[in-house]
């Protein structure tokens, strides 16, 4: 089973865009594969897949619920199907309150003598529903901020997938990896695997060979680079879909190096079903 976390420290660097279009490139690869949305931002996956959910109800149920053992509903009706031929576990506003949220319920767990562990209670509530049972591939793109999402992602997936920005800062947090990893593994007291590392946006003027240099140099593993595809990534975002769906319904004439943009999604998608069913 492939499952990981898409993250970055910073935000604005294509981590929700990867993991929409790495769903749609493990779909089309006969994957069957549902993504996560732990990001409680308004432009988050759910945004960009086009999935409208009462997202502001506080009554309706949703993951959070679920997390902190309040659910209102079978999980099972959570999921949602997209047009891409993969399933989302759609965002909520309730995740902005998660920390507290679990903090309470913790307590109450306590009180009662239960253990309740607040960093492991994805990874419980998918075990419970038996999706790893349903699914061959799991996506978790929680928010750009260390905390309760990310560990809970982390625990229930094990393994990272990294976009990075190709400027001094990109360099710097790639660095900066070892020590994030360290810090996950001993939150959450297990072994947490990088899949691939992604420069997103390098741009003509930058060194690419010597920017992957840097990363190689560092241990990690980067096997593909997409250069600056803002327009299409834009386009993906206006008109809310993937972007092999912009692509294929929403430009008017072929370009050659968005289709070569394509080719390397569903290249990275390969490295890591073959680095991760490892």
């Amino acid at each position: 089973m492939l499952t990981y976390t898409t993250y970055s420290e910073a935000g604005g660097v294509g981590k929700s865009t990867l993991a929409a279009n790495l769903a749609d490139a493990h779909a089309q690869q006969g994957r069957d594969v549902l993504v996560i949305d732990l990001d409680p931002q308004q432009g988050s996956l759910t945004y960009l897949l086009g999935i409208t959910v009462p997202r502001d109800d506080g009554e309706a149920d949703n993951i959070a619920r679920h997390l902190i053992n309040r659910p209102k509903g079978s999980f099972t009706d959570l999921v949602h199907e997209t047009p891409y031929d993969f399933d989302i576990i759609p965002s909520h506003n309730m995740l902005e309150r998660l920390p507290s949220l679990l903090t309470q319920a913790e307590e109450m767990a306590e009180d009662l003598g239960e253990s309740f562990n607040t960093n492991d209670r994805l990874r419980q509530v998918l075990a419970d529903a038996n999706v790893p049972d349903k699914y061959d591939t799991i996506i978790i793109d929680p928010p750009a901020t260390a905390g309760p999402h990310l560990y809970n992602a982390v625990s229930a997936t094990r393994s990272l997938v990294l976009p990075v920005e190709p400027t001094g800062k990109g360099i710097q947090s790639v660095e900066g990896i070892q020590d994030m990893v360290v810090n996950l593994e001993t939150a959450l007291e297990a072994d947490i695997g990088v899949l691939a590392i992604v420069p997103n946006g390098v741009g003509q003027t930058t060194n690419q060979e010597q920017y992957l240099e840097q990363i190689r140099e560092l241990g990690y593993n980067a096997p593909v680079v997409f250069g600056d595809r803002s327009a299409l990534f834009e386009g993906c975002w206006d008109q809310r879909c993937t972007a092999f769906y912009y692509v294929g319904y929403h430009r008017t004439r072929r370009r050659d190096y968005e289709v070569e943009t394509l080719d390397k999604i569903r290249d990275l998608a390969a490295h890591i079903q073959e680095v991760g069913d490892q």
